[in-house]
């Protein structure tokens, strides 16, 4: 996991902990930090705002002439990718849900993303990991146009011991998401967990759609599915969504076998929204709780 990004972070951690912090001195090193994090997937202004922090961390501190600086550096590294990272909006999922169960009313939450992101295994994940803290869960089958996705969810659902509301293929997503908030409503079940086509962020007509369905449905909550293997890729569709659907967190998918981790860093800078969870397997516990902590621990563990 973010191996080579974690492999040059190292380098460059060393190479500053061997020069002065003098802002002469640090000049070249955090132009390579820069051009690091760029070369990992990490957008070109967050590769700014990081080295913008680490210069106003380092430059003039009090630190051993001749002994080993390498703590400080990377101390003054993990507290700027934190802080980078930590102007997001902070959201307490669990508690949110906890506080709709106590006003009698449906948590109902609204997935999207595009085709091929890992978004129908990642509701199962996130039902998994809900039922382990004591909810009950509905899942609704909001992709009606992908051959098999209804039988994909309808197996995570017999596998998880959910039910999933779903219509047939060709029917109005919408329409399946206002019935399986009903029926939550109705069985007094906790939380919705909607399922919707994957929709490229250049398909107007699609977005049109969604955003139909969100109109509809009126979800508690949207979340974001994005494939961390594709870099830029992931922030740009992160963007795009945001500006024409709106969602409130993401969860990145696929983290396990991101040799570079730039995306993880850069969508929730851009968006203001935070990553909620990271995909890290494909079992249902492979999910991990995803903050700037934890991310900056992963990039800077020896």
């Amino acid at each position: 996991m973010f191996e080579k990004l974690r492999n040059g972070l190292k380098g460059i951690v060393n190479r500053i902990s061997n020069s002065g912090f003098t802002e002469k001195d640090l000049e070249p090193l955090l132009w390579d930090l820069q051009i690091q994090l760029i070369g990992n997937d990490v957008s070109v202004e967050v590769a700014e705002r990081v080295c913008a922090e680490m210069k106003e961390r380092l430059v003039g501190t009090d630190a051993p002439r001749f002994g080993d600086k390498t703590n400080v550096a990377r101390t003054a590294l993990m507290e700027s990718i934190e802080v980078v990272m930590n102007g997001s909006n902070k959201v307490d999922f669990l508690e949110k849900i906890s506080q709709s169960k106590k006003e009698g009313e449906p948590f109902s939450i609204m997935f999207v993303g595009i085709n091929g992101t890992g978004k129908t295994t990642t509701i199962a994940k996130v039902t998994h990991k809900l039922q382990k803290s004591g909810y009950s869960v509905v899942l609704a089958s909001g992709d009606t146009y992908r051959a098999g996705a209804i039988e994909q969810l309808e197996e995570h659902g017999r596998r998880l011991g959910v039910r999933v509301i779903k219509h047939k293929y060709g029917s109005d997503a919408a329409a399946v998401g206002f019935d399986a908030v009903e029926h939550a409503r109705a069985q007094g079940i906790d939380v919705v967990l909607i399922d919707t086509a994957g929709r490229m962020q250049t398909n107007r007509n699609l977005m049109d759609e969604l955003q139909k369905m969100k109109r509809v449905v009126d979800p508690s909550f949207t979340i974001m599915i994005l494939d961390s293997l594709i870099g830029n890729d992931a922030t740009d569709q992160a963007m795009t969504f945001n500006n024409h659907i709106g969602f409130d967190a993401a969860i990145l998918t696929k983290v396990d076998a991101d040799a570079k981790g730039g995306s993880s860093l850069s969508v929730s800078y851009l968006t203001g929204k935070p990553v909620l969870f990271v995909g890290v397997g494909q079992e249902y516990d492979d999910l991990e709780t995803f903050d700037a902590q934890w991310f900056a621990e992963k990039l800077l563990a020896d």
